[in-house]
Parts: structure tokens; C-alpha cells; sequence
């Protein structure tokens, strides 16, 4: 580190900035224990994710059962909605989620991501395990209540994830630690379609989704308020030589100033931010549309029973979850050996997490729904292969500005969830029949459009260099 560099880091509104003090430019070498805090840490953001999308997810899955009883076997209660409504009910987390994203970020960097995290999960199960008294109360309008409630509540986690990653991953393990906490996501949604299948076809039948989901999502917080921490220095368990690793290997590029002011121009009139943000719609449209649409496709064009429905939906995202660690030690790989630079890396990954995806849907739109082990094989290739972009676009916001990489994501996110909300409605639209195979076909004509020019943006304009405006401005005399 530069003499210059090391001033301006220790200026931070007069605050000390993290760098290093085993000299100069020699950070502190790595703890020899095997499984550190740092670990746990990791494993509590994988746990987190897991859980939050089991929560987000199962109703995809439900809905089937809700809408049919026939479905089930079981008599619960049975809900005539259209797929107008089907639609509503299924965009209306993020109609709620997209609202916290940006304060969430500006709250993570304040207050620190702990305390946010433990709010969201919380709030998050409790709504859920009511979901189904508010079916039974308000009818489809107090179940988008609900899932409001549970977007509020889920915009915190991202941009605090992406704040703990930030203080807790130096830079040489962040690839695989990144894509190890982001596979949670992955993880949830394997365990949560199945399960909800069988919960949904079971004698305790399609509420018990809600309860049990909604208790893990409990438990999982009181683990968190004992073991996390927001960063190293905080944390009661850490030792030093692990702490001093940590701290030393990021160096100045992180601040300890949480009252720090975030350059909204900066960020705002970066190209490379905007390639992030571009990335990150293409990637919300096509995943989103995947996930929340797989299971009517398969249960009306394919024509699979419910068990099996939820059985074969979780499929994609178990290959996705695998994949994930390849592209992880691959990216890794790449990076610690200096083959590619970082940001050569990060365009390589992201066009395989999305333009091989697009290629997949493509050619699902050109095979026979008839043949249902061709549909599947190539389902699971688009969402599988998606994996490649968590260390693509998904890292990023670290890459340009560790300081701000919290408000960066709840920035992206925001933008890119109205994806999300956009992507079901213009299904609904387009498929009026369920059972037309060509309407299908328009949808994923569509998300492979999408895919394809979210990332020839990403390619053509992202950058992995940090950022100037990642070190904030000494105070003015």
C-alpha cells in the first residue's frame, strides 16, 4: 500500500480506517484451524439465505394445492382464483420487497447488518405462519397483504448480506465464500419445493407449509442473535490471529466510519454500476419468471402430478447448488493465479450464468412437450448453469466499492426486483391458457431476449476495479 493511499484511508471523517499493521504491505497470514468464525459466519449467511427463500418460494408450490384440491387428495380449504389473481398473489412480495431495498442499504452501513437481519427473518416467519389464517379471513387481498409484509421484511437481507460479506471475506476467499453464502438461496428453494409438495399431498396438507417453514425461519434467528456479528472486530469469539488475517487483508479498502456519507452522484453516473444494475434486471427476469412459473408449466404442458411437480421443480436449483461450487473454485482459481484479471473473470462467468440459460430456453421452445425428459433436462440446464453468475454481476458491487457495496446491492436490487414484479404479470398476460403450449413458448422466447442483452451490457461495460469515490472525502476545514 502506498504511503498516499494509507493517509487518505486513515482520514475517514476522522476516523481510523482497517488496514493493515503487520508492516507495510504484509497482511497477517491465514489461521491454520481448518473452521474458523469466519466460517460460521458464512455458514449463518448460507442458513439465512436457505431460509428466506424457502419462505419466498413455498408458495409457489402451494398455490397449486390451494387452487386444487383435486391436487392434494386432502380436504382443505380450496380457493377459486384466476390467473389474474394467481398473478397478484404471486408477484406481491416484491411489491413490498423493492420498497426496503434502498433505505435497507443506507440502514445496513448506519446501524450494522445484524440487527437488520434479525428484524427481517423474524418478521418474515411470523407472517408467514399466519399466511393461511389470511386466506381463510380476507380471501386472495389479506394473502397479498401478507406477502407485502414479507417483501418489507425480506428487502433487508441482501444489501446486509452484502455488508457482512464485505467485512467478513478478504479478498483472496471471497469468490468461494460469496458463492457458498449466495447457493443458500439455491438450497432453500431445493428443500422448500419438495417438501411443500409432500406437505401439500399429506393429511396435515397445504397450511403446514406455512407453519413449518415459518418455524425454521424462527429458529434460524435465535441462532443468529448468539453467534453473528456485524464485523471481526465485534464478534465475541474470534480469535486474534483470525481477526488480524481479516482486518489486514482487506487493508484501507474498507471503513470502520458507519456515519460515512454515500456518494449518491457517484454511484449514480458510474457505467460500470449501471452494467451491474443492467446485469442484475436480466438475471431477476429470467430466474424470477423460472421459479415462480416452473411449477404451473410443469403441472399443465407436462402435465406432472403434484408430488412429483414439487420433486422435479427442485431439481434445477439442486444442479444450480452443485454448479455453484465449480464456478466458485473455477472463478477462484482464475483470480488467485492471476490467469484473467478480475473483471475478465466476472464477464466470463456471467455469460455462461446467462447466455447458455438463454440458449437452453430456446431450445426447450423448439423441443415436443411430449417428450418431458427433453423439457426437464433443458429446465435444469437454464437454472442450473445460472449459478456462473454469482460470481459474475453478483460479487461485483464488492469489486467497485467494498465501503458502499451494502447501498449498491439494495440499488441493484430494487431496480432489478421490479423485474420480478413485471416478469409474473406479463406471464399472466400472455399465457391466458395454461394448457397452450405456444403462449409458453412467447414467454421464453422472451426471457432469452433478455438474458442475452442483460449481459452483452455487462460485458461491454463493467468494470472490477474499485471505484475513486469508495474512499469518502476528508471532512472540509
Amino acid at each position: 500500500m502506498s504511503k498516499l493511499n494509507e493517509l487518505n484511508s486513515a482520514k475517514f471523517y476522522g476516523t481510523t480506517a482497517i488496514r493493515p499493521t503487520m508492516g507495510e504491505d504484509e497482511p497477517a497470514p491465514r489461521p491454520s484451524r481448518l473452521f474458523g468464525v469466519r466460517h460460521l459466519e458464512i455458514l449463518l449467511m448460507f442458513l439465512c439465505l436457505a431460509v428466506a427463500y424457502s419462505l419466498r418460494v413455498n408458495l409457489s408450490v402451494a398455490i397449486v394445492a390451494m387452487m386444487d384440491r383435486n391436487g392434494t387428495g386432502v380436504d382443505f380449504p380450496e380457493y377459486h382464483w384466476d390467473n389474474t389473481v394467481k398473478a397478484n398473489i404471486l408477484t406481491s412480495f416484491f411489491w413490498g420487497y423493492v420498497v426496503t431495498q434502498l433505505p435497507a442499504g443506507q440502514l445496513a452501513q448506519r446501524f450494522g447488518p445484524k440487527i437488520l437481519l434479525t428484524g427481517s427473518l423474524f418478521v418474515c416467519s411470523l407472517f408467514t405462519i399466519l399466511l393461511p389464517v389470511a386466506a381463510e379471513v380476507g380471501d386472495w387481498g389479506l394473502v397479498c397483504g401478507t406477502r407485502v409484509i414479507q417483501g418489507l421484511a425480506q428487502g433487508f437481507i441482501f444489501p446486509s448480506i452484502h455488508t457482512l460479506l464485505s467485512s467478513w471475506t478478504p479478498t483472496e476467499e471471497r469468490g468461494r465464500f460469496g458463492t457458498y453464502v449466495y447457493a443458500g438461496g439455491q438450497v432453500g428453494t431445493i428443500i422448500a419445493m419438495p417438501l411443500s409438495g409432500a406437505l401439500a399431498s399429506s393429511s396435515i396438507g397445504w397450511p403446514s407449509i406455512f407453519y413449518i417453514f415459518g418455524a425454521l425461519g424462527i429458529c434460524w434467528v435465535l441462532l443468529w442473535v448468539f453467534l453473528g456479528a456485524d464485523r471481526p472486530a465485534t464478534h465475541r469469539f474470534i480469535s486474534k490471529a483470525e481477526k488480524a488475517y481479516i482486518e489486514t487483508n482487506l487493508g484501507s479498502t474498507l471503513s470502520t466510519n458507519m456515519k460515512r456519507q454515500t456518494p449518491w452522484i457517484d454511484i449514480f453516473t458510474s457505467l460500470p454500476m449501471w452494467a451491474v444494475v443492467i446485469a442484475h434486471c436480466g438475471q431477476n427476469w429470467g430466474f424470477w419468471t423460472l421459479l415462480t412459473e416452473m411449477p404451473s408449466y410443469m403441472n399443465s404442458i407436462l402435465k406432472f402430478d403434484l408430488k412429483s411437480n414439487g420433486l422435479l421443480s427442485a431439481l434445477p436449483y439442486l444442479v444450480m447448488w452443485l454448479m455453484s461450487f465449480v464456478f466458485s473454485w473455477a472463478s477462484d482459481f482464475l483470480n488467485t493465479r492471476r490467469i484473467i484479471s478480475l473483471g475478465t473473470s466476472r464477464k466470463i462467468f456471467n455469460s455462461i450464468g446467462h447466455w447458455i440459460p438463454g440458449l437452453a430456453l430456446i431450445g426447450l421452445t423448439l423441443s415436443s412437450t411430449d417428450d418431458t425428459t427433453a423439457a426437464v433436462a433443458l429446465l435444469t440446464l437454464a437454472v442450473g448453469v445460472n449459478s456462473a453468475a454469482y460470481v459474475g454481476f453478483q460479487l461485483n458491487h464488492i469489486d467497485l466499492s467494498p465501503n458502499y457495496s451494502g447501498t449498491m446491492m439494495g440499488i441493484t436490487n430494487c431496480l432489478s426486483n421490479i423485474m420480478s414484479i413485471i416478469a409474473p404479470l406479463v406471464v399472466g398476460f400472455i399465457v391466458t391458457d395454461e394448457n397452450d403450449a405456444t403462449q409458453w413458448k412467447t414467454v421464453f422466447y422472451i426471457s432469452s431476449g433478455i438474458y442475452f442483452a442483460g449481459n452483452l451490457f455487462f460485458v461491454l461495460f463493467g468494470k472490477a476495479e474499485i471505484q475513486p469515490w469508495n474512499e469518502p472525502d476528508p471532512p472540509s476545514k
